[in-house]
């Protein structure tokens, strides 16, 4: 059997690439070797930017938001003393908040949102023995009653977690290290906590971290880092080790009850160096896992599947060149690299143990955090809005205001960018006849309307995911742009 695309991983990041295929009318199969979506929290946040590029599919973000509790923002807190603060309203976005959602709630309305666009899950269903090529993998698929199906896929995506199946099969290395640091993760009920249930609050201990990230009223995650063992596993904390680690770290008079789930772990970072091998491409966690400080990995990984998703439907409808999904792996490498790092940072700021260096932490960090700009910037940077992609391959001319690569931030009122059933690029500027003429010609890449401009005397043209692609003075530039992504221009270059 020949299947147009296969997702391996059935997690935030492959029903969000589901979904996203699905709106734009591409046939698509996925699969999980789990029996049952996660019952866990795991990955605890969506950030703005998810958010954002969330508003464009089928039910807007609304479920989501309305389903989660909104956070207002980080306290720093050194010494039983406030250090400093991270506002969230700062955040240039209309979802200026940071959203506590479990990751159970997430798959659920993700697939509540599949189920809607006629996909099912395939549960139970492991892909085995996948053989590519160049133009798809070959596949065995096992189902939960052992048969075995052998299927073709033109396109084989990986959303199956750091151990994937998919990456093996590509035969790419997953560079990194595991940190021999052990931690732990505590998602229980808390009374007595003194600080507002809207704020994540990280107590920095001579000792080590905490960090109390509330997920609704009365209920929390906590995190911490745990002295060094000889296990080769890092070990389960009880509650009692927990709510000592509290005691010691955290607020006083805080108690902890009812747990919901307790676990241990330990840091890996990795990462791969390139997300696509021809027809087969990796994302989420099977691309780059790290840290979690900073909430990023879950984010990262369905922002990996939302930029896949537009250029693979625009390839295989025939409205733009294959070409166009050389640019998923150096922009979103480009981005698992800066979230590595960041995390890598946080996790060493935040684990620092030389009394000298935890005071000047202390002291810079309160510095810094006085100053509106620079915690503005961090409120930016954990949101995921500032993620831009300034040497992608993609990028165009550029002529007066944001530069090729940067986001377009939403307008209140006006339907986000690339929402509806077709991924096409949008014009903003001057309606003119030579707008007419480009959407005669690139029926497929480019949408009818015409919106306000974003730079006086300016066109300017807005990817599909809400990135801005190039802009001009004037017809010309955009449309030879539109022919490199088309092909058309590759196609009358040799005509002539």
């Amino acid at each position: 059997m020949t299947i147009s695309v296969l997702i391996v991983g059935a997690g935030p990041v492959g029903m969000t690439l589901a979904s996203e295929l699905a709106r734009y009318g591409i046939p698509v199969r996925i699969v999980d070797k789990a029996p049952h979506r996660t019952d866990k929290s795991k990955a605890m946040v969506l950030w703005s930017r998810t958010l954002e590029l969330l508003d464009r599919g089928v039910g807007g973000a609304q479920p989501f938001v309305d389903a989660g509790f909104k956070l207002e923002g980080v306290t720093f807190i050194a010494n039983d003393r406030v250090v400093g603060r991270v506002a969230m309203d700062s955040i240039p976005s209309l979802h200026n908040y940071a959203l506590a959602l479990p990751q159970s709630e997430t798959e659920r309305l993700l697939e509540e949102r599949l189920i809607s666009q006629g996909i099912s899950v395939e549960r139970g269903v492991e892909a085995t023995m996948i053989v590519p090529d160049d133009s798809g993998a070959d596949a065995v698929l096992v189902h939960p009653d052992a048969r075995k199906e052998t299927v073709r896929a033109d396109w084989l995506i990986g959303c199956d977690g750091a151990h994937s199946t998919v990456r093996h099969a590509m035969s790419v290395p997953f560079a990194g290290e595991t940190l021999l640091s052990d931690w732990f993760l505590a998602d229980v009920h808390m009374s007595g906590y003194p600080r507002s249930d809207t704020d994540a609050s990280i107590h920095w201990h001579k000792d080590g971290v905490l960090l109390i990230f509330p997920i609704q009223p009365g209920r929390y995650r906590v995190i911490g880092d745990l002295p060094p063992t000889e296990s080769s596993i890092p070990p389960t904390p009880t509650l009692d080790q927990v709510q000592e680690l509290v005691d010691r770290r955290g607020p006083a008079g805080t108690r902890l009850n009812a747990p919901i789930w307790l676990s241990g772990f330990r840091i890996n970072g990795r990462k791969v160096a390139s997300y696509r091998q021809n027809h087969m491409f990796l994302a989420g966690d099977a691309a780059h896992i790290h840290s979690p400080a900073g909430g990023q990995g879950m984010n990262t990984g369905m922002q990996d599947a939302m930029n896949l998703g537009w250029k693979l439907a625009l390839v295989m409808k025939g409205d733009a060149d294959e070409s166009l999904l050389d640019s998923y792996s150096p922009e979103r490498s480009s981005v698992g690299d800066a979230v590595l790092k960041a995390a890598e940072r946080l996790t060493a700021v935040a684990t620092i143990r030389n009394p000298v260096a935890q005071q000047l932490r202390n002291l810079a960090a309160h510095f810094a955090l006085g100053f509106t700009h620079f915690s503005r910037g961090v409120a930016e940077q954990m949101s995921e809005v500032e993620i831009h992609y300034p040497d992608s391959p993609l990028n165009g001319p550029h002529h007066g205001g944001a530069r090729p690569g940067q986001r377009v931030p939403p307008v209140e009122g006006r339907p986000p960018v690339g929402s509806g059933t077709r991924p096409v690029f949008v014009l903003f500027g001057t309606q003119n006849s030579g707008v007419e003429h480009l959407v005669n010609r690139f029926p497929g890449l480019l949408d009818a309307n015409i919106q306000p401009p974003l730079h006086p005397d300016t066109l300017s043209l807005v990817r599909p995911d809400g990135y801005l692609a190039c802009s001009s003075q004037g017809i010309a530039e955009i449309e030879a742009y539109l022919g490199r992504v088309s092909g058309s221009s590759r196609i009358d270059n040799r005509a002539s």
